[in-house]
Formats: C-alpha cells, sequence, structure tokens
C-alpha cells in the first residue's frame, strides 16, 4: 500500500542522505525496497545478514548503482564515521538511504560527522489521513481494535491480527528490549510494560509505579525511556510555559500500537488520538522545519485538557478527545477563554458537527483525515 511519505523522501534523495526511523515492523524495509523500485540499479544490504555485511565493510557493491539502501547499519561499530565516509567518497549520481530498527533514533545526536549531509522520516503506523482516499481507512472501529501497523490492519480477520499481536509482544519485550541494553530485572521491565497499557490517558508517577513493581522511580523512569527509545511507548509531557506553578509535572504515556491498549473505549480512542497528533506533529517538524510539540494541560485543581499542539514556543491549538460526549467541555472552554486558544473538541460518536463559543465540535474521522500524515 502506498505511504504518504514517499513522494518527499524521493526528493530528499536527490540532496542528502535519507533515514527512515520508526517502530518495529512499521513498514520501514518495506518502503525502502518500494522506493528502490524506481531505479534501474538499486543495491539492497542488510547488516544482519553476514554476506551483506562484507559487502558493506569492504564498500563492494557496484560504483554504477543509483540508489544504496542500508539497513540496520546502526549495529556497525562506527557507523556514523563510515556512511560519512562513504556519503562524501559516492558517485554524484548515487543516493543513499538508511533504514533500521527503533533504535535508530536513540543515535540522532549524529555530531559533527553527519552533521548537513541527512535528512530524516519517521514512519509511524497508518492514519486516517494517510488512508483517506482507500475504502479501508474510512472505517475507524478498525483502527481502534486492530491498532494501524500494516499487518494487523490489513489482515483478514481479527484472529490473524491477535496473533500478529502476540508474537509482536514476545519480540519486544525478549528480543528487542535485551538487545538495546542489558536488563538484569527482566520481569521487572515487563510489569512496568503492562502498567502501563492499564494506565493510558492518566498521568504517570515514577514513584507510584516504582512502589507497585518494587523498584526505585530511577529505575522506573529508565524502562519508561527504554520502552521509549524502541518507539514501543511515547510521552506526552504537560505545557508548562507562563503556567508553571499550576501544572503538574507527570507525563501521560502512549501506545504506538493502539491494539496494545487494555481499558474502555475512551481511553483506547484518546490513545488513537495521541497517535494521530504526534504523527502529525512529526511530519510537520520533518517537512517544515518548524518545531511542533504534542503536549496536555492539567492543573492541581483538575482541570485537564488532554492535547495542545505547540509551534515554535506557542500553542496553536488545544484539543478535548470524546467518544461521545456531544456536549463542549468545560475544561475546554475553561483554557480556551482565559488563555484566548483556538479550540477543538474531537468525538468519536457525534450525529452533527457545531461551533460553540468559537470551538469546533467536529466527528472524530473528519478531524483526523485534515491531519497532515
Amino acid at each position: 500500500m502506498y505511504r504518504k511519505q514517499t513522494k518527499q523522501i524521493l526528493k530528499d534523495l536527490d540532496k542528502k542522505i535519507v533515514f527512515i526511523i520508526g517502530p518495529r515492523q512499521v513498514g520501514k524495509t518495506w518502503l525502502a525496497k518500494e522506493i528502490g523500485k524506481k531505479f534501474k540499479r538499486t543495491v539492497y544490504l542488510n547488516y544482519d545478514r553476514l554476506e551483506d555485511r562484507d559487502i558493506i565493510k569492504n564498500e563492494s557493491w557496484l560504483a554504477n548503482s543509483e540508489l544504496l539502501i542500508l539497513d540496520e547499519l546502526h549495529k556497525m561499530p562506527g557507523w556514523k564515521n563510515y556512511l560519512k565516509g562513504v556519503y562524501d567518497t559516492k558517485e554524484a549520481r548515487q543516493k543513499i538511504l538508511i533504514t533500521g530498527s527503533a533504535r535508530l533514533d536513540a543515535f540522532r545526536q549524529f555530531g559533527d560527522s553527519l552533521a548537513g549531509r541527512f535528512y530524516t522520516h519517521r514512519l509511524l503506523p497508518f492514519s486516517m489521513s494517510e488512508l483517506k482516499n482507500e475504502e479501508i481507512g474510512q472505517d475507524i472501529e478498525r483502527f481502534l481494535e486492530r491498532g494501524s501497523f500494516p499487518e494487523p490492519f490489513l489482515a483478514k480477520n481479527k484472529t490473524e491480527a491477535k496473533r500478529w499481536r502476540s508474537q509482536y509482544i514476545d519480540g519486544l519485550i525478549r528480543i528487542d528490549i535485551l538487545d538495546f541494553e542489558k536488563i538484569y530485572d527482566f520481569k521487572a521491565i515487563q510489569t512496568v510494560f503492562e502498567l502501563l497499557r492499564r494506565s493510558v490517558g492518566s498521568p504517570v508517577s515514577y514513584s507510584s509505579i516504582a512502589r507497585d513493581v518494587q523498584i526505585s522511580p530511577i529505575t522506573a523512569k529508565k524502562y519508561i525511556q527504554i520502552l521509549e527509545a524502541l518507539y514501543i511507548v511515547f510521552r506526552v509531557v504537560p505545557h508548562s510555559r507562563n503556567m508553571a506553578r499550576s501544572i503538574l509535572k507527570e507525563p501521560k504515556i502512549y501506545f504506538f500500537d493502539n491494539g496494545l491498549v487494555i481499558g474502555d473505549d475512551g481511553a483506547k480512542f484518546e490513545n488513537f488520538t495521541a497517535l494521530s497528533l504526534l504523527k502529525h506533529v512529526y511530519g510537520k517538524n520533518d517537512y517544515t522545519g518548524d518545531q511542533y510539540e504534542l503536549k496536555y494541560f492539567r492543573t492541581k485543581d483538575g482541570k485537564e485538557v488532554d492535547f495542545a499542539i505547540i509551534k515554535n514556543n506557542k500553542i496553536q491549538k488545544i484539543i478535548e478527545a470524546k467518544k461521545s460526549d456531544k456536549q463542549l467541555s468545560k475544561n475546554l472552554k475553561f483554557f480556551a477563554d482565559k488563555y484566548k486558544l483556538k479550540a477543538t473538541q474531537v468525538v468519536k460518536e457525534l450525529k452533527r458537527e457545531q461551533a460553540v463559543n468559537n470551538i469546533e465540535i467536529l466527528k472524530a474521522e473528519n478531524f483526523f483525515k485534515e491531519l497532515f500524515l
């Protein structure tokens, strides 16, 4: 299935190295190979394959190759300096595309060796915006139940999607996490993972998780950072500019795979909203050069708005996600009025869209389809 970022990646390949990063099994290698089909002479090499590894180390691919795809290159010692050398000495017409596991994003501070030589594209699961012209992309329930990773989303039935997720979870915990960093208490990080699955939409206290798992708050935070670095979860932190005294510091934790969420329909819908907004933010950052962020509001007295889109340190819009409430959120109105902010209430089950006090109340499908990616 066509991925929306393909066109921009092709343009960027004409200028610099392109990195495709993102969660495990989101389709990075598939997309790279599809892009490779658009060139007459494409070379695909995976550092995990011994045969390919020798070719990579010796730079023994054909000199007339138009596109060089290097997969899992970050596993090669000294890969950044190696890649700089390849880029600086390549044929003028040759293009370089790098893909790999989510770990690659943990090394995004490339330093001087690759400065000014690359563009980054973060590939996330399907969104309603990306699939708005596809019939299968019109069914929001499919996104919520199956998640939007390609294989379970496109599976023939729910059973196949569930089987994929079972293997996916096992791979995340037993392979990706242990490969990323030595974990001495394997059971503890599994427990943290399971607690987060049941905490979507609520501010997360590292101290509370530490007590439940019987580890230190520092270790609890470290485990969550590992899950985040591997694109298993992502944090949405509170916006505190000009409101530092009234805002709590605890982040909310959401999952890249909506199918991992354990909770009611409201929690699953909020997670999907967070993921859709994050993809929008990443797309804006990767394509426009502006600095977008996804945050939320929560005051000490309990007033909360689910999400805030920040552009260049200024609030662009605040957003409340509701499963079925057609009444305007009091908290959304409070923040919109007090801070003169543009606001939208996104509702999954809504018969008629309307505007109340200049605040839009929109059907979820319509709102999601108009996002950037």
